[in-house]
């Protein structure tokens, strides 16, 4: 299986610095969420709802799970389960042992069908894991609706009954005010002519270790009240403690 860009971006990319943050972070997640590989011989279920082109499979399968992708776009080629906003997915209640949501909750409108899926799917002990961003620039994938706090994306979720069981942010201010000066700049060298790639590479790889510095030395409580993307793993509310 070709490794997504988004799981090992190379370090001249406009966006690796970020990808690789959350690519990390997820990875540690995954090892923690599956730490029992199988139950009675039975591989763990993992649900990504907005799964794209699963870029994170390969973390969730190297633990032996069992990984099954949902979209609204349901590509020729692969077992994905097509997701109809508003309507219950055609997979079992409680059949999840995890159920995993990456950059998709900002592209949400109905929040109470959305998270009512995950909660309907996660089975008794389950787990989701769900990033989302704090700050970031308008992506309409088709859509792009919501910026959260981290208080505001802890109610959410508990509004909604899931009990957030940890937070991780991710990208601090400084490195993320350097990431979208990035954006900018690559997008205005690329187009230079015969030398355009080189030009916006050399700028990509020098805001990612600028990003690298500005991300060491930022204290870590201003991180956490204000980063670019959240990591929340979650429960059902009503799962024992």
């Amino acid at each position: 299986m070709t490794t997504s860009i988004r799981l090992d971006p190379p370090f001249w990319r406009h966006d690796a610095y970020t990808l690789r943050k959350l690519a990390a972070a997820v990875g540690a997640a995954a090892r923690t969420a599956l730490e029992s590989p199988s139950v009675d011989g039975v591989p763990p279920c993992v649900v990504d709802l907005g799964a794209g082109d699963a870029p994170f499979r390969p973390l969730f399968e190297a633990r032996g799970a069992r990984y099954v992708a949902c979209d609204i776009a349901v590509p020729a080629d692969g077992p994905t389960v097509r997701i109809e906003p508003g309507r219950p997915l055609p997979l079992p209640d409680a059949s999840a042992q995890l159920v995993v949501s990456f950059q998709v909750l900002e592209h949400v409108w109905d929040l109470d069908w959305y998270l009512g899926e995950t909660r309907r799917l996660l089975a008794p002990g389950g787990r989701l894991l769900l990033s989302t961003h704090g700050t970031w620039l308008y992506h309409p994938h088709p859509t792009d609706f919501r910026r959260w706090t981290r208080p505001g994306l802890l109610a959410e979720l508990e509004q909604r009954g899931l009990r957030p069981i940890s937070v991780q942010a991710l990208v601090g201010p400084l490195a993320w005010t350097t990431q979208f000066r990035a954006f900018g700049w690559h997008r205005v060298l690329a187009a230079v002519p015969l030398v355009g790639p080189l030009l916006a590479a050399a700028s990509n790889s020098l805001h990612h270790l600028r990003m690298m510095l500005e991300d060491a030395i930022t204290p870590q409580p201003w991180i956490e009240d204000n980063a670019a993307m959240y990591l929340v793993l979650a429960q059902r509310a009503d799962d024992a403690t």
